[in-house]
């Protein structure tokens, strides 16, 4: 009975989990020392991306603030060879995000990109990913559930990237809640089948 109600409950979570796969939200911190040579910025940030899978959006967010050097660009890398660690070419708009703070210490950005437009990647990543924004768009969502791609803030100081952070994904709390009922469901039953003998 207990094997039974755990495979249940998994695939309650798992099912919930495909219904509602629509919205991946990703964070990062974003510090000098997680840099590709790690260096000695005071700089910090936290980065959030919201990709939608089903709208074909991605939401940008940054605040940062300590910079050594003003801004100079900014974009997410992806692929690397490895997860959460090396270098990798920019995915999204170069030379840096449309509207984001230039030439400043400190700031925010916040930003909707529309993945089907050609103009939301950097042209070598849609060449080399399949050739066209789709499959440009494929890749990149692989390389983000992966934790394979990074965001990156360059400066004068830091050309190379003053800080970055890998792109980690914030589990739902739709998830979090049926993992949780489904635990309780079998710690539930042992509980019970415990006081009948």
């Amino acid at each position: 009975m207990v094997k039974q109600l755990l495979m249940l409950s998994l695939l309650v979570f798992l099912s919930a989990g495909e219904a509602q796969a629509k919205l991946t939200v990703y964070t990062a911190v974003l510090n000098g020392a997680s840099e590709a040579p790690p260096n000695a910025s005071t700089g910090t940030g936290s980065a959030t991306v919201k990709y939608d899978d089903t709208l074909h959006t991605l939401q940008v967010g940054v605040t940062f603030s300590g910079l050594t050097g003003t801004t100079t660009a900014s974009h997410i890398h992806c692929c690397t060879p490895v997860a959460n660690s090396g270098t990798a070419s920019v995915a999204t708009q170069t030379p840096t995000f449309i509207d984001f703070p230039a030439g400043v210490k400190a700031g925010t950005y916040d930003h909707t990109f529309d993945l089907t437009s050609a103009s939301s990647w950097r042209a070598q990543f849609i060449t080399a990913n399949g050739g066209t924004t789709a499959s440009a768009e494929t890749a990149f969502a692989e390389g983000l559930a992966t934790g394979k791609a990074y965001f990156n803030i360059h400066s004068i100081a830091y050309p190379g990237g003053e800080i970055r952070g890998f792109l980690a994904p914030v589990p739902e709390p739709e998830e979090w809640a049926m993992m949780l009922l489904g635990f309780g469901l079998v710690g539930y039953q042992i509980k019970r089948k415990q006081r009948t003998r």
